[in-house]
């Protein structure tokens, strides 16, 4: 049996007007799921970024866990002044967009965490490119603004066993200990050198082998983000 050609048309038009109103509804529904799977995913990095184990942590207890640790929140601008102190406002801040802006309207997130141990940890976010695309994590401090404490990479298209790298351990832990500023109250932030080169002991660490552009997008986007913290930073840097 043969179709006129608008018999066509109009089945066609029907068929992608319903497919389009069944994505639609599949989208609104999946969405609640997406967001709290995206805000569990942003708390679990705030809590590697301090050190703690959140791969032995269930994903039910993330947010008891983040609030257990997470303190308090707040924003600065580019003066060091803090310009929000909502906590879940400051929660929803995302620094990639912040960076977006201009420097006099930034909000630059500031989380404080308070560990079991009794150590306090300043958690700022960190936003940059890689080699492929987009990289980000999170650095904290301990509470001289100066020495790191912890710190968390991640990316979204690097390359598997070089760039990809700077998700493991085994580079995200040289940089515990290191210090942001020089003996002169400078802030020089963190350097990512190639193997053999000439390095200030307190101030850098080891590229990964193969994936220098990477590495130095870290260095880079470490930089940049510090520095616009850097009116807050000094306001609290002890020596």
């Amino acid at each position: 049996m043969e179709h006129s050609n608008k018999y066509i048309f109009i089945y066609s038009l029907v068929m992608v007007v319903l497919v389009a109103v069944a994505l639609t509804i599949v989208a609104v529904q999946l969405k609640p799921a997406q967001d709290d799977n995206i805000r569990i995913e942003k708390m679990q990095n705030i809590l590697s970024s301090v050190n703690v184990p959140v791969a032995e942590i269930p994903k039910k207890q993330v947010i008891d866990v983040y609030h257990k640790y997470v303190k308090t929140a707040f924003a600065v601008n580019n003066n060091g002044e803090v310009v929000e102190s909502d906590p879940e406002k400051v929660f929803k801040i995302e620094m990639a967009n912040e960076l977006k802006k201009d420097p006099a309207q930034q909000q630059l997130p500031v989380f404080v965490a308070v560990l079991d141990n009794g150590d306090s940890a300043i958690v700022v976010p960190l936003r940059g490119k890689g080699l492929w695309g987009a990289i980000w994590g999170y650095i904290s401090f301990k509470t001289d603004y100066n020495t790191v404490y912890g710190c968390m990479f991640d990316h979204k298209s690097e390359t598997p066993g070089l760039g990809a790298e700077i998700n493991q351990s085994w580079f995200q832990k040289p940089f515990l200990g290191k210090t942001i500023f020089d003996e002169s109250g400078n802030m020089v932030s963190i350097g990512i050198m190639k193997k053999g080169q000439i390095k200030k002991e307190a101030h850098d660490v080891d590229a990964i082998s193969g994936g220098t552009i990477t590495s130095k997008g870290v260095q880079k986007m470490i930089k940049d983000n510090l520095g616009s913290y850097q009116a807050y930073f000094k306001k609290h840097f002890r020596s």
